[in-house]
């Protein structure tokens, strides 16, 4: 039996999975640790983790992957890597972190962006990169430099958080286009990395490091990395991409239309076009797709709001209930509409749908004679999903069209409520799938390393779960609902 195995380096857990390379079905999955990982936050907006604890976590879930199916490691064809995306990673000459790597929720590089969007010009920006350099991994080295002189002047080469775990696999300091893309390095116009804005924000591009393609060879395990996983040295890495993309590739999310949804830690609609096409006000982004090719041009145009599961999850801290299905059950008790109660789930950092505002998680209409846990909890899910429409109509004012929406069969997608809330909203008819991430890039490892012949085989063995459609009449009133919500945060950042 032949194996592949993927890695999902998430800010939550670390997660893994080993596929049946033959036959696509999942033999093992795993997440470390059981709570989820800390995240630094030194001040108010700030968001750090420690890219030492991304690798030992992934050590980790090897091990717990072979104690669920113990393969022999000669049989394992090649190994595949997801990661949180926008985060930046600082190395020194010797490949040492040098400091906490920023991620994607730190809002801090927000004031660089902004900055540099004015003075190299909007029109440029949005011409060249098609989107705001924003609070990008690109401003936050900005942030880096000017507040970090001693740290900046040690850095040999800046990665995203999938870059730093190839190269503890593989000893290569390596980045893709797709990587490059989400970090604003990308100028998509001359199709090679955005040197105005490096030399915009004072550093030259060598910081960059060697571009490798999405699918193909990208290294292969030292002798060191081999040990430490008990996997065999010289086993190749054949694929790295963001979460996102990466969770589009999970679902066969390739063509102009088709639309994947998310909705853990943040939630995200991303849908993929054929044209180079951006949103005025860089609400919602868009980057080069992982099978985006000269002569096949895909990419990705990603719509994210940062509070979303990670909403939930505090919830269910503070009101100290039990489990996720008790939550549901709560909010299913509740009528649609929430007797008034609207959410805003903006607590999580600058959101880029709101132009990069950070306002703060709000409630609003409460009555306290009339609401109840249940009410909270349905309004929370109903403010997510209102949230995720907001976005969903910028990226169909762009010419993305959203019909049918896949989702993997996990997270805020295993509530009944949530599903409905969603369908009833947007319209869309809801395929959800038994994959994540880590299947995702252990499918993609198989194309990269070439046991596949196309995207399409490598989906063998994948399992449709459930397919939702929207209710006529729950439209009419999600429609109503959502106006009000609507109607109110207008006020909010006006």
């Amino acid at each position: 039996m032949k194996y592949l195995l993927g890695y999902d380096i998430g800010s939550s857990s670390i997660k893994g999975a080993l596929l049946n390379a033959e036959t696509g079905v999942c033999l093992a999955s795993a997440f470390s640790p059981a709570e989820e990982m800390a995240i630094s936050a030194p001040q108010s907006g700030w968001a750090e983790q420690d890219p030492e604890q991304w690798w030992k976590e992934a050590i980790t879930v090897t091990d717990l992957l072979r104690k669920q199916h113990d393969f022999h490691a000669d049989d394992l064809v090649s190994i595949g890597i997801s990661y949180q995306m926008h985060g930046l990673v600082c190395l020194d000459k010797d490949g040492k972190v040098l400091r906490p790597a920023i991620i994607w929720c730190d809002s801090r590089a927000v004031p660089y962006g902004q900055e540099a969007f004015k003075e190299l010009g909007e029109a440029f920006c949005l011409d060249h990169y098609l989107n705001s350099p924003g609070n990008f991994t690109a401003a936050k080295l900005k942030w880096v430099k000017e507040n970090e002189p001693d740290i900046f002047e040690k850095i040999h080469k800046v990665m995203l958080p999938g870059d730093y775990i190839a190269y503890r696999l593989t000893g290569e300091m390596t980045t893709t286009v797709s990587g490059l893309s989400e970090g604003i390095w990308w100028d998509f116009r001359e199709q090679s990395i955005a040197v105005d804005l490096c030399r915009y924000f004072g550093y030259g591009q060598q910081l960059l490091s060697l571009i490798v393609p999405t699918f193909g060879e990208q290294g292969r395990v030292t002798k060191e990395a081999a040990g430490i996983l008990k996997l065999n040295e010289g086993t190749p890495v054949t694929y790295r991409a963001g979460d996102q993309p990466n969770n589009a590739y999970s679902l066969n999310v390739l063509r102009p239309g088709d639309i994947a949804a998310t909705a853990g830690t943040s939630g995200v609609v991303y849908g993929v076009n054929e044209v180079a096409s951006y949103d005025p006000a860089s609400r919602v982004n868009t980057f080069v797709h992982v099978n985006h090719a000269a002569q096949s041009p895909r990419n990705g145009v990603l719509l994210c709001v940062n509070g979303t599961g990670i909403l939930y999850s505090w919830i269910k801290r503070n009101l100290g209930i039990g489990s996720y299905e008790e939550m549901n059950s709560l909010a299913a008790g509740i009528v649609p509409g929430s007797d008034g109660l609207l959410f805003y789930p903006f607590g999580n950092g600058a959101e880029r749908i709101l132009e990069n505002r950070n306002v703060g998680a709000q409630m609003s209409g409460l009555d306290l004679n009339v609401h109840q846990r249940g009410h909270l909890l349905r309004a929370a899910q109903e403010g997510i999903v209102y949230a995720l429409q907001y976005g969903i109509e910028i990226m169909q004012e762009m010419g993305v069209a959203v019909k049918t929406v896949k989702a993997g069969y996990a997270n805020m997608f295993l509530s009944p409520v949530f599903r409905e809330i969603f369908a009833g909203t947007t319209g869309t008819v809801i395929e959800l799938y038994e994959t994540d991430g880590a299947q995702g890039a252990a499918r993609a490892a198989g194309v990269g390393a070439g046991y596949y012949a196309s995207y399409e085989e490598s989906f063998t063995g994948i399992r449709k779960m459930a397919t939702i459609e929207p209710e006529p009449s729950l439209q009419t009133q999600y429609s109503m609902y959502y106006a009000r919500w609507r109607e109110q945060l207008q006020r909010l950042i006006s």
